[in-house]
């Protein structure tokens, strides 16, 4: 049976807070932002099958990937076997409970939950769309669907299984390394996590879950500026303005639940940049304490991170060197400083160009994307904690810069999600005319609707 999406209510983008018609979109479709190019609402092939196969399949990986030994270490006869468990474990045995927190959450836990959440949702959805769900579920279905999509941005299995390539390499100079059944089986995992992730759509999922409800008064064209809307952050339903004087009113989404944010600019820009000094705070110590402190025949050394890219380099480990140079050094630095130039310039959004505004928008995209692989120098610490530990002939211990290094990521990942971006969009355009149908759209060359293209071809 075909499914399609089609909805006669206007859908706002989250980056730019254009409103747009939505035309109708067959499998295999996908639906973008005719200002930002922002990706809007896309409709995978067998939606109600796929996302439950491939959740089954990285859901029996997870498993495999826990229940057996993940590396081996081995030097003069002296064994070390550790799992994934074993790693959370020593960290929190040299008191770093929290980075071990981290490690299972971001690896484990929250990769388990949120397949796990978001398959009983499509398989709700589907229930939903044969009207076999009573009307008491379905309020439980909008609570799973509000939470899941909170997660998302924390699961870092693919940042996990780099720092374990680069540990590895680290380390087999030293001794004989050997991989574990689980191991391989969290390679699968990993790539059936990131594919999983890439096919689950909110918009898409939210409107199965309780379809789109038109706004009246809102047309496409309008925008975040226009002042006759709120959008919701959580299920794209647009919802009446919140007045001021009138705050108790329309204060959550009327289709989720969920509440709404008004677009804030001031507020925005106060969040995020309290969160990127947060950071920038955190970043000092981190560079300046040792990340790691390693014990070979009873002499413990500690490595900083430059000390340790210094000592890669000598070893002639040119390769892992530069990984551990760029992600832990220039990513970091780099989006700080991408970020500071993002909120100077944000007040300037009314005198941008609609070029400018796309310029700005890439920088803020690129700085959400690279931000969580920092985290691949921690995770490298982890496995060595958890791998070296054969007394003092040789052993590795956290530093108190880890801890330091980890805030860093998780702040300026949480200054990125802070910050609005429609901010540099608050110019408002109306549309000619709102267009329906895939046929409309490649007649006519009005930018102020939406426009739908295959997922398998580019577009620029």
């Amino acid at each position: 049976m075909a499914h399609r999406f089609s909805t006669k209510a206007k859908l706002a983008c989250e980056e730019c807070g254009l409103i747009m018609s939505v035309p109708e979109l067959h499998e295999g479709d996908k639906a973008s932002c005719p200002r930002c190019h922002h990706s809007v609402v896309k409709q995978i092939e067998q939606p109600f099958q796929r996302p439950i196969a491939f959740g089954i399949a990285t859901l029996v990986m997870l498993a495999l990937s826990v229940s057996f030994p993940f590396m081996s270490f081995s030097v003069q006869g002296l064994n070390q076997n550790i799992t994934l468990f074993h790693a959370a474990q020593m960290l929190q045995h040299f008191e770093n409970s929290l980075l071990a927190l981290l490690l299972l959450l971001t690896v484990i836990v929250l990769p388990g939950c949120f397949i796990v959440m978001v398959m009983y949702l499509y398989r709700q959805a589907q229930l939903i769309q044969q009207s076999t769900v009573a009307r008491g579920n379905i309020k439980t279905v909008k609570r799973v669907a509000r939470f899941v999509f909170h997660i998302e941005p924390w699961l870092m299995v693919d940042v996990f299984l780099i720092g374990v390539l680069v540990s590895l390499i680290k380390i087999a100079s030293l001794a004989d390394v050997g991989l574990g059944m689980s191991f391989w089986a969290f390679c699968i995992y990993t790539g059936l996590v990131v594919k999983f992730v890439s096919m689950v759509d909110r918009t898409w999922l939210w409107h199965h879950i309780d379809p789109l409800q038109p706004l009246k008064g809102v047309e496409a064209g309008d925008s975040h500026a226009s002042g006759n809307h709120e959008s919701c952050h959580v299920c794209a339903q647009l919802n009446p303005p919140v007045v001021a004087s009138e705050t108790h009113k329309h204060t959550q989404c009327f289709r989720c639940g969920s509440r709404l944010h008004p677009y804030n600019p001031a507020s925005s820009l106060q969040r995020a940049w309290a969160l990127l000094l947060t950071s920038m705070v955190f970043y000092i110590p981190a560079n300046l304490y040792p990340m790691m402190y390693t014990v070979s025949l009873g002499q413990t050394e500690g490595s900083t991170i430059m000390g340790g890219v210094v000592l890669l380099w000598k070893l002639g480990s040119y390769p892992i060197a530069f990984v551990i140079f760029f992600a832990s050094v220039i990513i970091p630095l780099a989006k700080m400083m991408a970020l500071v130039w993002l909120f100077i310039h944000a007040k300037r959004g009314n005198q941008s160009s609609a070029q400018q505004s796309i310029q700005s928008l890439k920088i803020y995209r690129m700085t959400e994307f690279i931000g969580r692989w920092s985290m691949i120098d921690i995770f490298v610490v982890a496995i060595l904690v958890a791998l070296v530990q054969l007394q003092n002939l040789m052993a590795i211990f956290p530093g108190p810069a880890a801890l330091s290094f980890a805030a860093v990521v998780v702040f300026t990942m949480l200054s990125a999600m802070s910050f609005d971006p429609r901010v540099f969009w608050t110019q408002h355009t109306k549309a000619r005319g709102p267009l329906t149908s895939t046929s409309d759209i490649q007649s006519n060359g009005n930018n102020d609707v939406l426009l739908p293209f295959n997922e398998n071809k580019h577009y620029e």
